[in-house]
């Protein structure tokens, strides 16, 4: 029988013998038990939402805005950690991919030997000292019959675009947490100045009040009154000094600042008027745009590929060893011509005694595909609701502020009635600083309502997706995303 022959028989044996006893170790019909999220009876609308521009938070005209983002971009930590993690994922996919390719070798080895003078080797060498040296190139290649490789590459890969996916939910929510911290800031500026005139006006108030108590127009209740009312006043402006103080914080530690950057910010310049393109309901690619969503589904995806390679465990590996080499007793003959070693055949690994393991495996895996499944149902809804939940309070705050622009309007007539009154002699300035208090407060409420609308904006903005594209190379491919 010829060497080919032998060869082919002997993996026709290989293959016999698997097919056999691979009968043996057999998975149970484990079926996943949850199902994924019908997107059509989300209650979505069929028009698409307008594509947002990348640098989105540049509309707002504030440079020092753009700055804490670009440096938010550079310095933090959390998008630190969520590339770190990507890394990892892409350093592990390159491991399991290898593995796919024939793995070469070579060793050598020599040992300083007495040989047995009662064993195979016969004298010259037994019972005396030589050195026993051997190298050779190594080849071992598992063929991956099962596509049990294969599903491992295939959920390697998908945990790496859903790293990707990852950043760029990290990156996304980054720069929404700057804009809304920077608007907070905004705020807390804006109220802080209508504090710093209300205790001016109390400060008058209290010394008018004393005036006429002391002239016997007033008693000292209501001098009681107008004292009671400027500790309120400058409590008021601690507040506001304080959410100021502490907006700047916050941003300082999105931008990764430490607290000597503190005393260069300045006061914001926003332009609150700004127009985002918002949809007033819920667009049918919601699900499309955000990179939560995505990254869970994609989650999903690797699952389902490792629980295809737990049930091709269950069957033979087949794989092809090979050698060549030179062994000899002493140096002068390692390199000879006749210390030539070579061979080749498969190499088989049944799994006979692990079906327990095995099985355990299988069922652990279609555990975790259910457990991604219901993670991305839960991730759908939840984007359905926050979109929702933005989309109402934009609306609701809208309708705030038409309220209360007629109550500073009404204020501000009866203000200005009121100086004008006083300047005719028909009231008195106790009149006037009274109505300008009431002026202030619709003030203040006006100023939360809108910043707290754009905030609004912004939020719904970002649960819209952003300007996510999932068809950039690093959402679709998981290559690395620059900085």
């Amino acid at each position: 029988m010829s060497g080919g022959s032998a060869a082919t028989l002997g993996w026709m044996g290989a293959g016999l013998i698997a097919l056999v006893l691979c009968g043996c170790v057999t998975p149970h019909n484990e079926v996943p038990a949850v199902s994924m999220i019908d997107s059509n009876a989300l209650g979505l609308t069929p028009e698409p939402l307008a594509p947002v521009v990348p640098e989105w938070w540049r509309a707002f005209g504030d440079p020092q805005l753009d700055q804490l983002v670009v440096d938010a971009g550079r310095n933090s930590p959390s998008l630190d950690q969520t590339l770190a993690r990507l890394r990892l994922a892409r350093a592990q996919n390159q491991a399991i991919d290898a593995a796919d390719q024939p793995q070469f070798s070579v060793d050598a080895d020599a040992t300083w030997q007495r040989f047995s003078e009662n064993y195979y080797i016969p004298p010259p060498y037994g019972g005396h000292t030589h050195w026993l040296g051997q190298a050779a190139a190594n080849l071992n290649w598992d063929l991956d019959f099962w596509g049990h490789q294969a599903a491992l590459i295939d959920q390697s890969r998908s945990q790496v675009a859903a790293r990707a996916l990852d950043f760029a939910s990290a990156r996304l929510a980054l720069a929404g947490s700057i804009a809304q911290a920077y608007l907070d800031l905004d705020r807390a500026w804006h109220l802080l100045d209508i504090a710093t005139r209300m205790e001016s006006q109390r400060e008058q108030l209290l010394k008018l009040v004393q005036q006429r108590r002391a002239a016997g127009l007033d008693t000292q209740i209501d001098v009681k009154i107008a004292e009671s009312a400027l500790p309120q006043a400058r409590a008021a402006k601690l507040q506001a000094e304080s959410a100021r103080d502490l907006a700047v914080h916050r941003l300082a530690a999105l931008a990764g600042y430490g607290a000597d950057r503190y005393a260069q910010f300045v006061r914001p310049q926003l332009k609150l008027d700004v127009a985002l393109p918002l949809p007033e309901r819920l667009p049918m690619d919601l699900l499309a745009r955000r990179p939560d969503v995505l990254a869970a589904r994609t989650r999903v995806t690797a699952a389902t590929a490792g629980r295809e390679a737990a049930h091709a465990a269950f069957f033979p590996d087949i794989g092809l060893k090979a050698f060549v080499g030179t062994q000899a007793i002493g140096f002068d003959n390692l390199v000879k011509g006749d210390s030539l070693v070579y061979g080749i055949g498969p190499a088989l690994h049944l799994p006979i005694f692990d079906s327990q393991r095995l099985r355990a495996g299988y069922r652990g895996a279609t555990a975790e595909l259910d457990e991604s499944i219901a993670s991305y149902n839960a991730t759908v809804l939840n984007a359905v609701r926050e979109t929702a939940d933005q989309l109402s309070l934009s609306e609701s705050f809208a309708r705030q502020i038409a309220q209360l622009e007629q109550t500073l309007q009404s204020a501000a007539a009866a203000y200005d009635l009121a100086q004008k009154r006083y300047a005719a002699g028909l009231a008195t300035q106790l009149v006037v600083l009274n109505a300008e208090s009431r002026v202030l407060d619709a003030r203040r409420e006006l100023v939360a309502a809108t910043t707290s609308r754009i905030i609004a904006r912004v939020t719904l903005l970002l649960v819209l997706g952003g300007s996510f594209d999932s068809a950039t190379p690093a959402a679709v491919a998981g290559l690395e995303p620059s900085r």
